[in-house]
């Protein structure tokens, strides 16, 4: 059996690139210090891009610059309509939809905040992005508010129970104290990960402790800082 690779690059805050053998994914694009998504276009590369939802941390509108190296938009339907961008190459998706566009199969899952998540089946990679699905507990909310966090994030973690990803990038934000990883071992006790990826950390890097996943079990966890920082995967 042939070996997959692909190469995922930091863009800023919860943007990524994902580059297979045949595809470029961009996700949530905000800002690109490193120039990469300059780069891919000046190559000629077709792109697919990929917003969870409107914070703008989250999405740029810039993006609909890129029209013409564009393959499809993905769009959380918070998002209001990319103006000069040909209706037909964006998807507005709702939570719980499924989109099959060309060799691309899109899930959306839910969000604790805004938008969607996804779940992207591209070049054989299950990836899962998700946006600003987390555990929010602020520890100086009331505890209604923390009760009505842990319940909304535990809905959404029933309906993503026992799936299975090969890269998912998920929030660890560094404002949230020594609650930023509530979330994310929760999600990877949940969810079968291969390799997961911090974002939304704020610009502090973090590194699950020993035992972090529960004895004897360990995941590939990368937590990159810097636009453009890169990561090789590869899987059998």
């Amino acid at each position: 059996m042939m070996s997959l690779h692909l190469e995922l690059i930091y863009l800023e805050n919860s943007g990524f690139v994902v580059e297979t053998d045949k595809h470029i994914l961009v996700f949530d694009y905000y800002q690109d210090a490193a120039g990469t998504v300059a780069q891919l276009i000046a190559e000629g590369k077709k792109l697919h891009v990929f917003s969870s939802h409107r914070h703008h941390d989250h999405f740029n509108p810039i993006i609909s610059t890129w029209q013409d190296n564009v393959a499809k938009f993905f769009l959380s339907d918070d998002i209001d309509n990319l103006p000069g961008v040909n209706e037909e190459k964006i998807v507005f998706m709702c939570p719980y939809e499924t989109s099959v566009q060309d060799d691309l199969k899109v899930q959306t899952y839910g969000s604790t905040d805004i938008g969607v998540s996804f779940a992207v089946e591209v070049d054989g990679w299950r990836l899962f992005h998700a946006g600003d699905l987390n555990w929010w507990h602020w520890k100086w909310d009331d505890k209604y508010n923390l009760m009505l966090a842990k319940d909304l994030f535990r809905k959404e973690m029933d309906k993503l129970d026992g799936l299975k990803f090969d890269i998912a990038f998920f929030p660890v934000d560094s404002r949230l104290e020594e609650y930023r990883a509530i979330g994310v071992k929760e999600f990877c006790c949940r969810v079968d990960v291969g390799q997961l990826v911090a974002m939304h950390t704020r610009g502090e890097r973090w590194a699950p402790p020993i035992g972090f996943f529960g004895k004897g079990q360990s995941v590939a966890t990368w937590c990159p800082v810097f636009s453009g920082d890169k990561l090789k995967v590869t899987k059998e």
